[in-house]
Parts: C-alpha cells; sequence; structure tokens
C-alpha cells in the first residue's frame, strides 16, 4: 500500500488539461464486446480502473493495440465463451466495480453472463436492482450461483424489447440496458433512464456503431434493436469530476489557475456550485480561469436560510463532487450543508478533517453542517486513508491547503480515478511525494 507524503501550504500556477472522464470510459470500452469488429477510442484515461477493466477485457479474447497515449484499438472478434464463465473471470470481474458494465454486452452477444456484486468504493450499499431487473424485463433469465457468489443471467432465444419504467435513474444501470437493448429483437422504451453526459456519449458510440436510439440526452430513451452492430471511432469526453476537482483546488490553495478544455457545456451547474462558494470563475472560450482570491465567502439562499449543496441526478449535481466541495467549504467564509444523498457511507471521511482543525458537524450519514472560516483559521497537517476515490482526492485538497506535512494512506483508491495525479500537481507548484 502506498502512501502521499504532501507538504502543504503552496501556491499553484499554470494550467491543467482535464483526463478523459472516467465513468465514459468503463461504458465505451465495455460496448466493443457487441461488435466483432474494431472499435477505436481516444482520450482513455490511463488510470487504474481503466487498466484493470482492459486486462479484463484480454484475458477474455479482446485484441488490444494502443496507438498513442489514450487511444486504443478494441476487436472482440474471438471471444471464449468458456472464459467468462470461469471461476477466474468471475473473481476478477467482483473486485472491480466497472465490470458490471460488461453484463449487458455479453448477455446481447453470447446469451450468457456472471453478475458477481461489483466491487469498487467503500461508499455504502451500491444497489444493483436496475441492472437485474433490466435484463429480467428484456427476457433474460436469473438465477443466483451460491458457489460463485454471482447472479447468472441467461437468454438462449435472445433478448425481446420491451416497455420498462426505472425505478432509480441509475448511470450504470441506464447503460447496461441500453446497450442489451441494442441487439435485442424489437423496440425498448425505457422511461427514467439518466441522462448524464456519459450515458449520451455511450448512445452516440452506439449509434455509430449502427445502433438506433431515439431521444439522447433526455429521460426517454427509445431502442430499436439490430441484427448486429460494426465498428466505429469515439472520442471520450474531458472528466467532469477533474474539472471540479480542480476548481476546488485552486480555490482551497488561494491560486491562479487555468483548467484547459473542458468541454464547458457538459459541466451542468458545477460551475455555478462552486460560485455558491464565492469562488470566481471565468469562461474563456472552453477553458475556465480560476483567478486567485484572498477569502470566499458562502451564499445564503434568498430567504436568508443556510446554503444546501445536494446530489441530484442530471442535471442537478453530481454526487461525485461532493467531497472536494466540502473540503473547500471548510475554508470559506459562512456555513453551508453538504446533503449527500446518494450514498450512505461517502461522508465518513469528515473525521480525519475534524483532526486536521475543520469545523464540521456530521448530523447523520448523510448529511453534515460545514462551518467554514477564512485562511487564518488554516487547516493543519495529518495522517488519513483513503477509504475511496473522491475523498481520496478530497483529502488530497485538504493536505494541499494545510499548515505542515500531511500523510495519505491507501492512494491506491486515488489512481483508481486519477491519471499520474501527483506529477501532474507537481508541475503547477505542489508538493507531493509517493512512498
Amino acid at each position: 500500500m502506498s502512501t502521499f507524503v504532501i507538504e502543504g501550504g503552496h501556491t499553484l500556477s499554470g494550467s491543467i488539461t482535464p483526463q478523459g472522464a472516467k465513468n465514459e470510459a468503463l461504458e465505451v470500452i465495455s460496448a466493443i464486446l457487441l461488435t466483432r469488429e474494431r472499435v477505436t477510442i481516444s482520450n482513455i484515461p490511463e488510470i487504474l480502473d481503466v487498466k484493470n477493466l482492459i486486462a479484463l477485457l484480454q484475458g477474455m479474447g479482446v485484441q488490444v493495440e494502443r496507438h498513442a497515449k489514450g487511444e486504443y484499438s478494441f476487436c472482440a472478434a474471438d471471444i471464449d465463451p468458456a472464459y467468462i464463465e470461469s471461476e477466474e473471470f468471475v473473481r476478477k470481474c467482483a473486485s472491480l466495480r466497472g465490470s458490471v458494465m460488461v453484463v449487458g454486452p455479453l448477455l446481447a452477444r453470447f446469451g450468457r453472463a456472471y453478475f458477481p456484486k461489483p466491487g469498487g468504493d467503500k461508499i455504502g450499499r451500491r444497489r444493483v436492482d436496475t441492472h437485474l431487473e433490466g435484463m429480467r424485463k428484456l427476457g433474460a433469465d436469473l438465477e443466483y450461483d451460491n458457489a460463485r457468489r454471482a447472479f447468472l443471467l441467461s437468454a438462449p432465444h435472445g433478448l425481446k424489447g420491451c416497455y420498462m419504467l426505472l425505478d432509480e435513474a441509475s448511470v450504470t444501470g441506464t447503460a447496461n440496458i441500453l446497450m442489451a437493448a441494442s441487439l435485442a429483437e424489437g423496440t425498448t422504451t425505457i422511461y427514467n433512464a439518466a441522462c448524464e453526459p456519459y450515458v449520451q456519449q455511450l448512445s452516440r458510440l452506439l449509434v455509430a456503431m449502427g445502433a438506433r436510439i431515439e431521444g439522447i440526452g433526455s429521460n426517454l430513451l427509445k431502442v430499436t434493436g439490430v441484427p448486429e452492430l460494426h465498428g466505429a471511432q469515439h472520442r471520450i469526453l474531458p472528466d467532469m469530476i477533474e474539472v471540479g476537482s480542480f476548481i476546488g483546488m485552486a480555490a482551497i490553495t488561494r491560486s491562479a489557475l487555468t483548467i484547459k478544455d473542458v468541454s464547458y457545456e457538459n459541466l451542468g451547474i458545477i460551475p455555478s456550485c462552486f460560485t455558491r462558494l464565492g469562488i470566481r470563475l471565468e469562461q474563456r472560450g472552453d477553458d475556465i480561469y480560476v483567478p486567485q482570491q484572498e477569502s470566499y465567502e458562502i451564499e445564503s439562499f434568498l430567504d436568508g436560510s443556510i446554503m444546501t449543496l445536494a446530489d441530484a441526478p442530471w442535471p442537478g449535481l453530481t454526487p461525485d463532487l461532493l467531497s472536494v466541495m466540502l473540503v473547500v467549504a471548510t475554508q470559506c467564509k459562512g456555513s453551508v450543508l453538504i446533503h449527500q444523498k446518494m450514498f450512505e457511507s461517502r461522508l465518513f471521511f469528515v473525521d480525519k478533517l475534524i483532526d486536521m482543525g475543520a469545523q464540521i458537524i456530521l448530523c447523520d450519514p448523510h448529511r453534515a453542517v460545514v462551518i467554514g472560516h477564512d485562511h487564518r483559521q488554516q487547516l493543519r497537517g495529518g495522517r488519513m486513508t483513503s477509504p475511496d476515490i473522491r475523498a481520496g482526492i478530497a483529502m488530497l485538497l485538504a493536505a494541499m491547503s494545510a499548515k505542515g506535512t500531511s500523510y495519505i494512506d491507501n492512494i491506491e483508491q486515488i489512481d483508481r480515478g486519477y491519471e499520474d495525479i501527483e506529477g501532474r500537481l507537481n508541475a503547477l507548484g505542489a508538493h507531493i511525494t509517493r512512498q
């Protein structure tokens, strides 16, 4: 287990470009299983979760060729059916949260797929009902393999289009159902579909491969199945979570930074949520400039009540940025309620921030009140362990702003979602070493 050693208190400067979107990458890379032809994808983030997914595909028989940094071609013409039902494959899937995305393509193309309880972040219970119910409605039989502790989905006679109303607007659930429905017989209508940019991008790739999808960008999708899909090319969007993380980083270190090529139109309300914390932002073409500020003041609602930042399905605020916003708020004047609705364990890292001098009241597993203060009450260095990707980057931001030296253990969690993070931040003036 590796550790980051962070010397806090350094001002940053320069520009930084976000990597390709992690969540989109896991979806579109899995989609290559739907065709025997070559699919080329660019702007792939070279992070641990993506590398593990690519290794999983290679074990299945997918031919993978790296053309340049972030650009790969995939050919799934010769998948080994025996391997995708082996104990080794199921075990690898169970350790990788992103492996959930291969279920829909495998079921649609080969008629069988194992669905182990996926691994990943320790942020609370992560439901898989939307995935499983969606596959059942498409005509798959569902069994539980007790020996492998995994669900077995089978559709020996193929999948059939249907109507379904999702009980939650699950991003990964919608993506899985979209991929399966693209090869199903007939038409599938999906109500309450997730409409995040990741799902829109996956839909556009599927259309480029020959799928027939209507309603892209809305929560009502209509998929008319086709007999087969073909090869295509696709470019992944910049990672909106990295963009938000870098805005928070500039603010908490009181630095002037330019974040390049952010695909501003796909950021939704992320910029305005940071503005509510008192952070000034300037859109310069497709870049965001964060000017240096001496202090930040959290807004109140118009009626004078305490500001609340809460996650919500798109176009609401992504839950993946609440940890970053919570840390930034500790160094702003005023108070804010952080309401993490989706996951019941994601706020449990705040005790480490309290140890560093932050004033936070954890109301319950989903809500925390941050009582901010200005930079004269600087956080102090400490030792902490990263429980998940997003808490890990939030802790890193806290350590960069703190007085003294901090240590973050289990940084493999950060590596799962952020590419060469210490190298990129050190280039801006940070002092981070890996041990």
